[in-house]
């Protein structure tokens, strides 16, 4: 597994359970609200985007990229007058770690968690930063001391790297935010794409130009279905998003990448099944 490329889809499958407990957890949800942010979507994009700063919502429409015009705008800036990015971003981490310790339970999955959190973290804080705006962001914050908390902090960082070089590879293609969530569900099987939870809110018409326009340039059958031009479109842009992922991992050795996945592969499965 030392192909740059096949070592990031690996390790992306392996933290993406660590760090989307800040989106599919409990804790973080509550550690929010407990800051006085009024929702879900309040929680998220103050906890996401607080390592942006105050900035104008366009500013985090533009990073985050795949939300529709105007909705990160319902959230950003008004949550900074509740809250400070810093503790936004604290309590984000507070409540994540949290519900990984009610998961692995005591004390917080053992010598594993350790060895996996330092070799993440190295990898997480090795990579470039140039065009990497989420991730230099949370690259600028200090680093966790407690394991848990490192495992969570470096997953996500090593999320939103990933995250950063998926938008690239999104505009290479001429992929929009949107198209990119009917590709997503299309890959996912599900059909109608509209149907999907990211953006089966939206208006009816504005869902009716997102689909038009792909089958204009070919990408979705009459039916709403992937044409064989999709599909390569599609592969295409995951084959870069893993390329362009790679860079933190070449920090670690060919012996550290093989233990930090033996760490991470219980790790990822008790957490995948149990948040």
């Amino acid at each position: 597994m030392q192909d740059p490329a096949q070592v990031a889809r690996r390790l992306f499958e392996l933290t993406e359970p660590i760090a989307a407990v800040g989106f599919t957890a409990d804790e973080p949800n509550e550690a929010m609200a407990e800051l006085g942010l009024r929702g879900y979507w309040d929680g998220y994009f103050a906890g996401r985007a607080a390592p942006l700063g105050v900035v104008p919502a366009e500013v985090v429409h533009a990073a985050f990229y795949n939300f529709a015009d105007g909705e990160v705008a319902r959230h950003v800036p008004r949550v900074w007058e509740t809250t400070t990015p810093d503790a936004a971003y604290a309590a984000r981490l507070r409540g994540c770690v949290a519900a990984l310790r009610r998961i692995l339970g005591e004390p917080g999955g053992g010598g594993e968690v350790s060895r996996a959190a330092d070799l993440l973290a190295r990898a997480a804080t090795s990579a470039p930063i140039e065009g990497r705006v989420m991730y230099a962001g949370l690259r600028a914050l200090p680093l966790p001391g407690e394991p848990l908390a490192l495992l969570w902090h470096a997953s996500n960082m090593l999320r939103e790297h990933r995250g950063d070089g998926h938008v690239v590879a999104l505009v290479a293609a001429g992929i929009g935010g949107l198209e990119s969530h009917v590709l997503c569900a299309l890959d996912m099987g599900i059909h109608p794409a509209e149907s999907f939870g990211r953006i089966h809110h939206l208006p009816r018409r504005q869902l009716s130009g997102v689909m038009e326009g792909l089958r204009r340039r070919g990408l979705i059958d009459p039916d709403g279905r992937f044409t064989q031009a999709g599909r390569e479109t599609k592969a295409r842009i995951e084959a870069m998003t893993d390329a362009l992922a790679a860079a933190p991992y070449q920090a670690l050795g060919a012996e550290e990448l093989d233990e930090l996945v033996t760490a991470l592969e219980p790790i990822a499965r008790r957490v995948g099944a149990g948040r």
